[in-house]
């Protein structure tokens, strides 16, 4: 039957160049093709077909590797695009006098990551070993021999995602030095060895290595574990050691709040980085398809990623949004509507879906979907109770979502999907074979190694940031805004309606008094006294900003408790 195929193809190769003129078969079109490169061999009588063939199997698959090139770096642009989708998302999520210092921490945090990385994290993440089974790489740093450039800027993308996800999390109470330090051991060394574990063909947890763990190894497709859960568990350390916001859960004197709750200057910013991240989503889970394919045409499971990214995140979102309808209305008597909880149970449902997107049917992305928005509500709620101040909600969309993500796909990952991808499927999801468990336990093995390392490394990593005083920024320096203490910036009509005046002049007294102690001789300031006017105050600002020389007026504070 092969010689007969050759022969037929050999044969059509002949009749086309018979036809063909000189002209049309010397052309540039067809000197540049796989039959121009080709056609010379068949002109030579002792050329055999074989060679025919293999010179055509080789141009064929230089082409396509050439194609899976330009698709990968496409789809590392459009995930770092999710860069801007979070950036927005936090910037409308906190308070207009902090949103300066929000956006340059997402700046600097993409900055320490590709340095980072560069450097030590794509060494310890997919550099070259000798044995079988290790703990991480040692070789390539710098990359150094590395001549895959494009899966190095797909892995990056991929590493600063997790490590913003932590930027919104500390948003308004961070020092500047302390998030680009975490910044850089984040995707240095932290995140590295996750990926190892679980993407690397070295890795323990890996199904790429020649013999995965339990005959199957994790199946996280595009990361609900290795980027998401951590990113959520770092996180959730973060904000537990950092304290929450001011006035987040108490009072100025300590009584604490009814209703806690910091709502964001800009519902539209919130909107606009949902989208952002939303339309980022599907090069997360469709760009794996190139790096983790081993069947046939990757097309297919590309397409199956999107439809079931698509609707996964839309039942989170409308299940977040109408389970917090009922219980704000059995609480209160009043059905609301909030668009937080929509955008929120969106992203949740999208990072829940990134585990299995290539490994479950469509009708198990909606129940993902469903159960992820749920979760979202539940622990979202948790986190007020326990007065965590979480300011974006990172740790229930990220660290919950990555988690049930890891666990949806444990549970309904289908046999002739992983056959699809991996070959061949010796265990599958508990929903499909209740008498095999595997999978799923090896998902729950896979989380406690997530969830213990990323505690055992971070948390002395922040606690020694916090002794030295390195990681919250000054009390007063927060309640007038991060965007005036760091960044020089003066007071707008809108952030002086969130300063109250005491909170002002104590912060202006103490940098006052900073700057005499550090330059004796310098000219004291006199343009800092207040003045009263009617019912109001007026504190001058040309001492805050030398090109203005303009007034502020500050109504007294309302009764206090």
């Amino acid at each position: 039957v092969e010689f007969r195929l050759v022969s037929s193809f050999h044969d059509h190769l002949r009749r086309s160049n018979h036809i063909c003129t000189p002209e049309v078969t010397m052309s540039s079109f067809h000197r540049q093709s796989s039959y121009g490169e080709c056609i010379s061999l068949v002109q030579n009588e002792t050329v055999v077909d074989r060679d025919v063939l293999f010179c055509l199997t080789q141009r064929m698959e230089e082409e396509s590797r050439q194609s899976s090139i330009y698709f990968l770096l496409l789809s590392a642009a459009i995930v770092f695009f999710m860069q801007p989708g979070f950036a927005m998302l936090s910037a409308g999520s906190v308070r207009l006098k902090n949103v300066h210092n929000t956006m340059m921490k997402h700046i600097l945090d993409v900055c320490g990551a590709a340095l980072g990385f560069y450097s030590f994290g794509y060494a310890f993440a997919f550099g070259a070993c000798s044995s079988n089974k290790t703990f991480l790489g040692y070789s390539n740093f710098f990359l150094n021999g590395v001549n895959d450039h494009a899966n190095w800027l797909f892995q990056f993308s991929f590493a600063s995602a997790s490590a913003t996800i932590v930027a919104g999390a500390v948003a308004e109470r961070c020092q500047m030095a302390a998030y680009l330090c975490y910044s850089m051991a984040l995707t240095g060394f932290i995140y590295p060895v996750v990926a190892h574990a679980i993407w690397s063909e070295q890795g323990f947890l890996s199904a790429f290595a020649d013999q995965p763990l339990w005959d199957v190894g994790m199946l996280d497709f595009a990361g609900s574990g290795v980027v998401h859960l951590t990113g959520g568990c770092i996180a959730l350390i973060a904000t537990r050691i950092l304290g929450p916001r001011q006035g987040r859960f108490h009072y100025g004197l300590g009584a604490p709040l009814e209703s806690p709750s910091f709502k964001g200057h800009s519902i539209a910013l919130q909107v606009l980085g949902t989208f952002l991240l939303w339309f980022g989503w599907y090069g997360f889970t469709i760009g794996p398809a190139i790096n983790n394919f081993s069947g046939s045409l990757p097309g297919s499971v590309s397409a199956l990623c999107a439809v079931n990214t698509t609707v996964s995140a839309a039942a989170a979102g409308v299940t977040a949004m109408f389970v917090n309808l009922y219980l704000v209305e059995r609480k209160t008597g009043e059905a609301t509507f909030d668009l937080v909880y929509l955008t929120n149970g969106i992203l949740t449902g999208l990072v829940s879906i990134t585990a299995g997107c290539a490994y479950i049917q469509p009708w198990a992305a909606v129940v993902t979907g469903i159960v992820g928005g749920l979760l979202y509500v539940v622990t979202s709620n948790f986190l007020v109770f326990f007065r965590i101040d979480d300011a974006v909600n990172a740790v229930p969309v990220h660290g919950v979502g990555g988690m049930w993500g890891l666990l949806s796909t444990g549970l309904l990952a289908d046999r002739s999907l992983v056959e699809t991808v991996f070959g061949g499927a010796k265990h599958v999801g508990w929903f499909y074979d209740m008498n095999d468990p595997t999978l799923l336990g090896l998902h729950c093995l896979g989380i406690l190694f997530i969830v213990g390392w990323t505690f055992a490394t971070t948390c002395p990593f922040f606690l020694l940031l916090h002794y030295f005083g390195w990681l919250r920024a000054d009390s007063l320096e927060e309640l007038v805004g991060l965007d005036i203490s760091y960044h020089g910036l003066g007071l707008t009509k809108q952030v002086s309606e969130e300063v109250e005046k005491n909170d002002y002049c104590q912060y202006h007294e103490q940098k006052s008094a900073k700057s005499r102690k550090k330059n004796r001789n310098a000219r004291q300031v006199t343009e800092g006294s207040f003045l009263s006017s009617g019912e109001g105050h007026q504190v001058p600002v040309a001492s805050l900003r030398r090109d203005s020389a303009s007034s502020i007026n500050f109504h007294p504070a309302e009764e206090r408790v």
